[in-house]
């Protein structure tokens, strides 16, 4: 019984470190990740056109990944929908959870699409010559 309860958490254990092995490295390809502080850096001193590209860059990733979110919650927010039992006539339904979270996520790609808009054009005015 023992060896059993073993060696059931060692495969527990071994299963989850291999799930967050792959997350990282599938999220390691999607470009480069910055913390608060260093985007709020990089927006601080992006003088040139290279700053604001890679600025607008990082933000038309974050937008994207946030579309991708915002339409798989749109699927959940639609399959929760079809369950109809008493359980979940209480507020807040599973349903409900779905679609605060792709209003969520909505939002943040729009908060995204803006800010990548803005670093974007940003470049193109540092990118054109000062004319006197």
């Amino acid at each position: 019984m023992k060896r059993t309860l073993i060696a059931g958490c060692v495969l527990t254990l071994a299963l989850a470190s291999a799930g967050s092995a792959q997350a990282a490295a599938s999220s390691a390809d999607n470009g480069p990740h910055y913390s608060q502080a260093q985007l709020k850096q990089l927006a601080r001193d992006a003088h040139t056109q290279e700053q604001f590209n890679a600025l607008s860059l990082y933000y038309g990733q974050q937008q994207s990944y946030f579309n991708g979110q915002a339409a798989a919650e749109k699927q959940e927010w639609a399959r929760r929908s079809q369950i109809t039992v008493s359980l979940y006539a209480k507020y807040p339904r599973p349903a409900d959870e779905a679609k605060y979270l792709y209003e969520y996520y909505v939002a943040k790609a729009a908060d995204a699409a803006a800010l990548s808009a803005k670093y974007s054009q940003l470049a193109a005015q540092s990118a054109a010559p000062v004319q006197k």
